[in-house]
């Protein structure tokens, strides 16, 4: 027994011995320290000193010398929780599911699907045409395209309207500077274009061979400029369309659900302008929609002869739909469509050939308002949930009577479901998977509780607790 008493206070001295030797070989690790270089920067007439300005020179041997020295400290600190480290990891892991897929969407003739494989990195863009039983058309596998790059990131994806292009971004520094190329998908050939430094999204127009792209300032990589580029042509032969020189802006083009008009945005904090041209005349000039006004925010869709444009115009802090004709844009020709409401917020719009669905939030819950065009009787989407968020999705297709939009709740998780606009009919396409356990939302309930504050204002309260919880006020909350 007392050579085991002694064992035992041995190894216990020895453990702690060990453990003490490991915090100060810990402590001796000394961090490395930047040098100052004192620069002085004036903004507003405020003259600041910044010491570690130079650290911005991507560039300089002396600042990658120094990022080098900080993770090799990083490393050292660090070693004693890597079991911990792994083992984070790896629950982390176990809670996402590596073969998942988007839910397919369906754009002029053609089922778009993004899909993960089991223990690859990189996502597979693929299409089937009319049908979801056709044959897979892979459009980009990343997994393959990644090999050999130390960082790859694939975006802003533009299938020409013929379907026989596909312009896409690559970004292979983790820089969020894209150059865009584009792929023949009849051939699979990857064509001679390449058009570096943008934003990596683009839009065609009518014609399949022009392309509209934005820009990047090397320095700042605020959007600033966009360009017109003539398929089979060098980069440096594109023109500038447009170029946004208040630093407070970005710009953006894209080409909007009709299909009908090419427009650029510019957007600041309090303020927004846009320039419209149609899509089959890309060599014409971009007219100025309504010009910029600071403090006047507004977006546009179109339809038939008509825009429509949700706006914060006329002191609408809470935001109105408006219409104009379709050659009279400036605000003076605008109209309100959906007034201005105190209590309700009017967060956007979807277009659509027969119905405009309105996407609002009213004592702090989304609503989605169906409207067909033919008046035949507007309503709201129904939810049971007390407590709830919606919010429209992927609805590219401009002709089909099919909504899509998102529905999580606290107990809920998040889900991608369809809705008939004609038959009131709905089909939830995905729900997420909760891995690494046993839920069941059915085991919780929902509630939303009004607070009243001093002021005498309603503050709205949701709660979820599992069924069958007795409620004496003894129970944790989580909040």
């Amino acid at each position: 027994m007392k050579k085991i008493i002694i064992a035992s206070v041995i190894l216990m001295f020895s453990t702690s011995i060990h453990s003490q030797n490991k915090k100060k070989k810990m402590n001796t690790i000394q961090p490395p320290v930047a040098k100052i270089i004192p620069k002085k920067l004036e903004k507003h007439g405020d003259v600041r000193t910044d010491n570690y300005y130079w650290l911005n020179e991507r560039e300089n041997p002396e600042v990658i010398d120094y990022l080098n020295k900080e993770n090799e400290y990083y490393q050292k600190s660090t070693v004693h929780t890597k079991a911990f480290q792994d083992d984070l990891f790896l629950e982390m892991k176990a809670r996402i599911k590596e073969d998942d897929s988007s839910v397919p969407y369906f754009y002029n003739e053609y089922w778009y699907i993004t899909r993960f494989e089991t223990g690859k990195d990189y996502p597979i863009y693929a299409r089937k045409k009319g049908s979801l039983d056709a044959k897979e058309e892979i459009l980009f596998d990343c997994n393959e395209m990644a090999k050999g790059h130390a960082y790859f990131n694939l975006s802003g994806m533009s299938v020409s309207g013929d379907n026989k292009l596909v312009a896409f971004g690559l970004d292979l520094v983790s820089r969020r500077q894209y150059t865009i190329q584009i792929k023949n998908l009849e051939t699979g050939e990857i064509l001679s274009d390449k058009i570096e430094n943008t934003t990596g999204g683009s839009s065609w127009s009518t014609d399949n061979k022009t392309l509209f792209y934005t820009g990047k300032d090397a320095q700042t990589l605020r959007s600033d400029k966009v360009f017109k580029h003539k398929l089979g042509t060098n980069a440096s032969e594109d023109v500038l369309v447009f170029h946004e020189k208040d630093d407070t802006y970005n710009t953006f083009v894209y080409k909007e659900k009709s299909k009908k008009y090419i427009i650029i945005g510019s957007g600041s904090t309090l303020t927004t302008e846009y320039q419209i041209l149609e899509a089959d005349n890309p060599d014409g000039k971009f007219r100025v929609f309504q010009p910029r006004t600071r403090g006047l925010e507004y977006s546009i869709s179109f339809y038939k002869d008509k825009f429509y444009i949700l706006t914060n115009a006329d002191k609408a802090t809470n935001f109105k739909l408006m219409t104009t004709p379709e050659n009279a844009t400036s605000k003076e020709n605008w109209t309100d469509l959906i007034p201005h409401r105190k209590d309700v917020l009017l967060e956007g719009i979807e277009i659509f050939k027969n119905y405009l669905v309105v996407e609002e939030r009213s004592n702090g819950l989304n609503k989605i308002q169906i409207k067909p065009w033919d008046g035949s009787g507007d309503y709201y989407l129904p939810f049971n949930s007390e407590t709830y968020t919606c919010y429209t999705t992927s609805n590219v297709d401009f002709d089909t009577d099919i909504l899509r939009y998102g529905y999580q709740s606290m107990a809920t998780p998040s889900s991608v479901i369809d809705f008939n606009m004609k038959t009131k009919e709905k089909t939830i396409l995905k729900e997420q998977e909760v891995l690494g356990g046993k839920f069941d939302k059915n085991n919780y309930t929902e509630e939303r509780i009004w607070a009243t504050a001093t002021d005498g204002t309603k503050i709205p309260m949701s709660i979820v607790y599992r069924k069958g919880i007795k409620k004496d006020g003894k129970n944790p909350v989580l909040q």
